[in-house]
């Protein structure tokens, strides 16, 4: 009975009837000798003799004995966290870390003026390189200054109507982030709001149904507070209302004197304190204002900003890739002030013009040297 087994097998399993040794690998591993070190890198083996002198190491004792400074252990304690510390993602932290910096700043100059410069620590603050960049070129601003001079002298002091027109009239214009709409959709609410009041305006945008609608409604209220905090605008009756004939508590309590008899209320402009104007528009139309601080619309307009992509799925696997627009809207926030001086103006002109083609006649004077002969 024969056993079927493959003749490779077989023969490498026993050749000429005899097992070949068994040998087991070994890992390598590099022993220390007198030439190649401790078996670290090719530039490692070069050590420096003890007896070189280190000039830094001794610069930094001589500092050392100079000005013992503490172990660094109570340091770590103090910067490091503790019970009942504020950890690093606190909304806090940065407040924390601003007051660090007032506090050594405040005693780097308290040491300074008492001229102890031992104590001082911390970075300072350079006044050349603070000076490069609050005036990066200060001929050119020299320049700019003695032409500004010139100017005021040539005039005598003069404004012209542009510069009294940004003296006596507040302005602020806001332009909004892009809003995911089309400049036609976001152009139609532009032109309504356009020439409103704010208040006005925010009513119309809050009962509108445009979708992008809310979004305008929250701009025009953003715009509303910032013209009322940065410009002062919309302030005209706010004293005369909410403080006519009250002392001021908080001025009495911060000054530490004692609160002063009621005084009349202080006005912001002699308008304010005549009675509602009828005023005429561009358009023709009649306006009252009954308050010439009011903050109004004069303009309002529409940008066209980048176009996004969005996949539209389609039959048989087919995709079609739609441009989706980015619409951004400004306004010009303007007091009543504004729209009274316009309709002046224009009320001006028409006049000019009118009288200006009427026909007179001639004066009626007496005739002098009436003679039947010339005497001249």
């Amino acid at each position: 009975m024969s056993v079927a087994v493959p003749a490779r097998r077989v023969v490498g399993r026993n050749v000429l009837g005899q097992s070949l040794p068994f040998r087991p690998r070994l890992q390598h591993q590099q022993q220390r000798t007198a030439i190649f070190g401790s078996g670290g890198k090719k530039g490692d083996d070069k050590q420096l003799p003890s007896n070189r002198p280190n000039p830094v190491l001794e610069d930094f004792r001589r500092q050392s004995d100079a000005n013992p400074v503490q172990s660094q252990q109570p340091q770590q304690q103090e910067h490091g966290p503790q019970a009942g510390d504020l950890s690093a993602s606190s909304i806090f932290e940065d407040d924390r870390r601003a007051q660090r910096l007032v506090e050594l700043y405040d005693a780097q100059e308290k040491n300074i003026a008492e001229g102890n410069t031992t104590g001082t620590s911390g970075k300072r603050r350079d006044p050349a390189n603070m000076q490069r960049v609050l005036d990066p070129d200060p001929n050119a601003r020299e320049r700019w200054e003695r032409k500004k001079v010139i100017q005021m002298v040539r005039r005598g002091g003069r404004m012209n109507k542009q510069q009294m027109v940004k003296r006596t009239e507040r302005e602020h214009v806001l332009r909004t982030h892009n809003l995911k709409t089309s400049v036609k959709k976001l152009g139609m609410l532009a032109r309504q709001i356009a020439g409103k009041t704010i208040d006005d305006a925010i009513l119309q945008m809050r009962f509108s149904k445009n979708k992008v609608a809310q979004e305008v409604l929250h701009q025009l209220e953003y715009a509303r507070d910032e013209a009322v905090v940065m410009r002062g605008m919309g302030l005209g009756g706010v004293e005369t209302q909410d403080n006519a004939g009250k002392p001021n508590k908080a001025s009495s309590l911060i000054s530490g004197t004692a609160p002063t008899a009621p005084t009349a209320p202080a006005l912001s402009d002699p308008q304010d304190t005549k009675s509602p104007v009828q005023i005429q528009l561009k358009d023709g139309k009649r306006h009252t204002i009954s308050d010439p601080s009011t903050i109004y619309i004069d303009q309002a307009w529409v940008g066209r900003g980048p176009f996004g992509q969005l996949p539209d799925f389609r039959a048989r696997g087919q995709v079609n890739i739609m441009r989706t627009p980015w619409t951004s809207l400004s306004v010009v926030l303007k007091e009543e002030k504004t729209r009274i001086r316009l309709h002046e103006e224009r009320e001006e002109k028409r006049k000019k013009a009118v009288l200006g083609k009427v026909w007179t006649h001639l004066p009626d004077r007496p005739v002098q040297w009436q003679r039947q002969w010339y005497t001249f």
